[in-house]
């Protein structure tokens, strides 16, 4: 007997949501869509109030980074999913209550394990370079993003534990995986696990990135590297999901993408009429946006793991307990965000963030700096001050190698420098290395102390790619290095638990565990926010926090 889920609501799914808002404290409802500040709430009207809905035109976004790749299942930058999600459709959607709905399945069903999903699919959807949206073309995406040779980045996490794929006919797919995951339709919705063209996929190869072909809202029209990116109206875009007002084609024509990574040009472009939107809106702009009646600002908290700060468990002493939580009482997060935000970023406390399922609001407050506790931690084990004030054991100073990347992304070069200046109290000396390369020096080298990261995502299941010990021998790094066999069971138990109280108790002990042995410092939860000029009318967020453009206008 299959397990059959419908046009309607999933219902055990929609139980499962209802105990999320229940544990956050309805939390979640700040991440569901746009927060508009002060009396911006317009700028998500699309019913007309504010007269006539005007079509066409052109809006330009600017970016705060530049996109890694426009094939979706080989980018590991969230700024990249902003253009992505116009290009892409997913199978299903995440609804701003959480529930899993339809898009281009219409239905699916759940086998008594829980070990295939088997969905039924739209009859009517061409990709952009008019080829069918079939099954075949939703076996080969997911088949292609396991295939060794396509060397994917998070959907590959995201489609764990997809093994293969059966086409029943022309427009019924069923996927199987290796263990029943609770992560896996949820994460079915995400723009990483968005649906390419097979037939330009295998033309372009490893250039597709370049020249992406979907079935969304918009087609892709070009990019000039480090500039610009441009997509137009997909006319024939009849098929949007419940999460967007607008279900056919988009009232824009065009949306130019404008790469301006310098925070004072990027907001000076809106603020001068040079583009009409800008993300990514600098803490010390804010305030002045919101008093400006010709502009709005928009926010939405992303939900997932938030802004980390990950010790590499692989290089000693960071392999000790007690030198990472000497640390872990000497940093002062509370002044970090203070400093640096402006009270316009909320503390992070927990390897999750607030709104997602789990998360421990016990461990708010839980671990506040002790000097005098970091500096009796660091002699029990061993390191004496030396002249100089820098610690010493066996003839070597205790250093840590602080790696960030370039350019300064939210003000986290900064986190570095007052990290430095934190931590030479107790007698550590911080090597603060900024690099373009990341990839190499922290995935493939693993040559940090420290580094980090964050992570947009609906699930607690993300935690399992961090923090697991996974393959030693596999491409990637993990982050942390971590390889504790009880930690691992506890993930593994989350990822398949079904029932909601015995799986919130699991993350419970998860975070702990990562909280309690200092294996991070969580440090912020980022707020997405645009600015926009007035004329901006109908961008909505996700409920991960990615900017939605379908309902997008210019009032003229």
């Amino acid at each position: 007997m299959m397990l059959q889920i419908s046009l309607g609501r999933i219902k055990h799914i929609a139980l499962f949501a209802a105990l999320i808002m229940v544990i956050t404290g309805c939390g979640a409802g700040n991440t569901n869509s746009a927060d508009a500040v002060g009396k911006e709430t317009k700028a998500q009207d699309t019913s007309g109030t504010s007269g006539e809905l005007s079509k066409g035109g052109e809006l330009s976004f600017a970016l705060a980074t530049s996109p890694d790749t426009l094939d979706p299942h080989r980018s590991g930058y969230a700024v990249a999913v902003r253009v992505i999600r116009t290009i892409y459709d997913s199978l299903v959607v995440q609804l701003p209550d959480h529930t899993i709905g339809p898009w281009l399945a219409t239905e699916w069903s759940i086998s008594p394990d829980k070990k295939s999903y088997t969905f039924k699919l739209r009859e009517d959807v061409k990709f952009q370079d008019g080829t069918p949206l079939n099954a075949e073309a939703v076996k080969y995406n997911f088949d292609r993003i396991i295939d060794p040779a396509t060397k994917a980045n998070n959907s590959v996490a995201l489609l764990k534990p997809y093994t293969s794929s059966e086409v029943i006919d022309e427009y019924t797919v069923k996927l199987n995986l290796e263990t029943p995951s609770e992560a896996f339709l949820g994460n079915l919705s995400q723009a990483l696990l968005g649906i390419v063209s097979p037939t330009a996929a295998k033309k372009d190869g490893d250039q597709f990135g370049k020249h992406p072909v979907g079935s969304g809202p918009f087609k892709f029209v070009k990019w000039d590297e480090n500039a610009e990116i441009s997509v137009e109206r997909n006319p024939d875009y009849s098929w949007a999901p419940a999460s967007v007002d607008n279900q056919g084609a988009a009232h824009l024509d065009t949306i130019v993408f404008k790469i301006v990574p310098e925070e004072a040009t990027r907001i000076g472009s809106v603020q001068s009429g040079q583009v009409l939107a800008a993300e990514t809106v600098p803490p010390q702009n804010i305030l002045s946006l919101k008093s400006d009646p010709n502009f709005q600002l928009l926010q939405a908290n992303t939900v997932g793991l938030p802004y980390t700060l990950f010790f590499n468990e692989r290089r000693a002493p960071w392999n000790e307990v007690k030198v990472r939580q000497a640390v872990q009482l000497a940093v002062d997060i509370d002044v970090i965000v203070k400093t640096l935000y402006l009270g316009t970023y909320e503390r992070a406390w927990s390897p999750l963030s607030p709104g997602i399922f789990g998360y421990d609001e016990s461990l708010e407050n839980a671990v506040k700096p002790d000097p005098d506790k970091a500096n009796q931690l660091l002699d029990e084990t061993g390191w004496v001050r030396g002249a100089d004030g820098i610690r010493e054991k066996d003839g070597k100073k205790l250093t840590l190698h602080y790696v960030d990347g370039s350019p300064n992304r939210e003000k986290r070069n900064d986190i570095a420098a007052i990290i430095q200046q934190q931590l030479k109290p107790i007698g550590i000396d911080v090597d603060v290395e900024i690099t373009k390369d990341v990839g190499t020096v922290i995935y493939t080298n693993g040559a940090y102390d420290l580094y980090g990261n964050s992570q947009v995502n609906s699930d607690p299941n993300a935690l399992y790619s961090i923090y697991h010990s996974i393959d030693p021998n596999a491409d990637q790094l993990t982050l942390p290095g971590l390889a504790d066999p009880e930690l691992d069971k506890l993930l593994e138990q989350g990822a398949v638990e079904a029932d909601p109280t015995k799986r919130l108790e699991i993350y419970t002990k998860v975070q702990h565990y990562i909280i309690d042995n200092a294996v991070v410092l969580p440090i912020y939860v980022f707020p997405y926010t645009v600015a926009a000029a007035e004329s901006v009318e109908g961008l909505k967020f996700d409920t991960l926090g990615y900017p939605l453009f379908n309902d997008v206008s210019i009032k003229q």
